[in-house]
């Protein structure tokens, strides 16, 4: 969906809208009876949960089997659930009670601000979330990370992102469509915002020199590179995995997938390897935003759940997958395929702080991206 509001108005109507709506945002030893949210959710309708996995299927049945509460997961993109809500909440017609939303820009720009749903902040849980997650609510971050094919080299054959836009790896990079995938052009704003220096660095630790650039920033440089580098662009991380890792491969791809297809390497034989050293980062998070819709029927299994995908039995279909909580208390497994988890301080990590202004610069860098993709 295009903006409709400039970012200064969508900010200031997010400001307020999260001050009214939110107001409450629950605190460390605020008192809380799980017991009787629990006995209140049991006396709803059955809920339906949004999220942009498969694993929320498991999820809701989880939940259900545990607390005797109906509740049915939905894959849903996020693009979609942002149409659905807004348009169920237009129709006064609720389907989706709870939305695990991956898009957090679209989140914070249009479904809060607007009133179509609200954040929950389970009371007893506050001490654990930081705070950067907790308003709006940040149920887990995703990896997207670098992978090579461990059937082709002993290790990650790129040691800098500034490689990766050299004549060798022309045509040779997996990625998913930044023109599809708004998450992808969040990065880049990411970057620029947060990690301009170390892109530029990563330059001079590559060539030995300075990088000189008319763009307005060496991220961009680097994006502008990249995309004139004819990357292979696939619609879905199952086919840029499959690019990478598929076995009897003799000519190797770099790829950009998610921490959750290295299940692929038992599953399907793959061979998918995480470039563990790479400069100046690994890969990059994105948040999942747990929102409750407004007007639902069902307000008390809406909370419930949200405390429950709060929890390590909650979001263990999801943890397995390299998926974090950002319950402190809660830890990826020790068999999670990826190994992400041993070298998150590799990762760049996504500030919530400035998601607005990744929305707002959208446009500007998909234009960007297509103005210099090579095929």
């Amino acid at each position: 969906m295009k903006r409709k509001m400039t970012g200064g108005l969508c900010r200031l109507l997010c400001a307020t809208a999260i001050a009214a709506t939110l107001g409450g945002v629950a605190k460390a030893g605020e008192p809380f009876d799980l017991n009787a949210l629990i006995e209140a959710a049991k006396k709803e309708k059955p809920i339906t949960v949004y999220d942009s996995t498969g694993k929320i299927v498991e999820m809701a049945k989880n939940f259900a089997a545990k607390y005797g509460v109906g509740a049915e997961g939905a894959k849903v993109k996020a693009s979609a659930q942002l149409e659905m809500v807004i348009r169920e909440a237009r129709a006064n017609n609720i389907q989706g009670d709870v939305s695990i939303i991956s898009d957090a820009p679209a989140a914070m720009a249009q479904l809060i601000p607007m009133g179509f749903v609200e954040s929950w902040l389970p009371p007893d849980l506050a001490g654990n979330i930081p705070p950067e997650y907790q308003d709006p609510l940040t149920v887990v971050t995703s990896a997207n990370v670098w992978a090579y094919n461990t059937e082709l080299f002993d290790k990650c054959p790129v040691s800098n992102i500034w490689e990766l836009t050299d004549p060798k790896w022309k045509g040779k990079v997996a990625m998913q469509d930044p023109l599809g995938k708004a998450s992808y052009v969040d990065w880049f704003n990411q970057m620029a915002a947060h990690g301009d220096g170390e892109v530029k660095a990563a330059y001079k630790a590559l060539y030995g020199k300075e990088l000189e650039t008319a763009e307005a920033s060496a991220t961009a440089a680097w994006v502008k590179a990249l995309a004139a580098n004819a990357p292979l662009l696939t619609d879905a991380d199952a086919a840029a995995a499959e690019a990478v890792g598929t076995p009897g491969q003799k000519e190797p791809f770099m790829g950009l997938i998610s921490s959750a297809k290295f299940r692929d390497n038992a599953d399907k034989g793959m061979k998918l390897g995480l470039c563990k050293e790479l400069k100046p980062w690994i890969g990059w998070l994105y948040p999942g935003v747990g929102l409750i819709t407004k007007g639902t029927n069902s307000p008390n299994a809406a909370k419930l759940f949200i405390h429950y995908v709060m929890t390590a039995e909650g979001i263990a279909p999801q943890a397995i997958d390299g998926k974090m909580s950002t319950n402190k208390d809660v830890k990826l497994p020790a068999d999670e395929p990826s190994g992400i988890g041993a070298v998150l301080d590799r990762v760049l990590p996504y500030s919530m702080a400035t998601s607005l202004e990744d929305w707002d610069a959208r446009e500007t860098w998909q234009d960007f991206w297509r103005v210099n993709y090579k095929k």
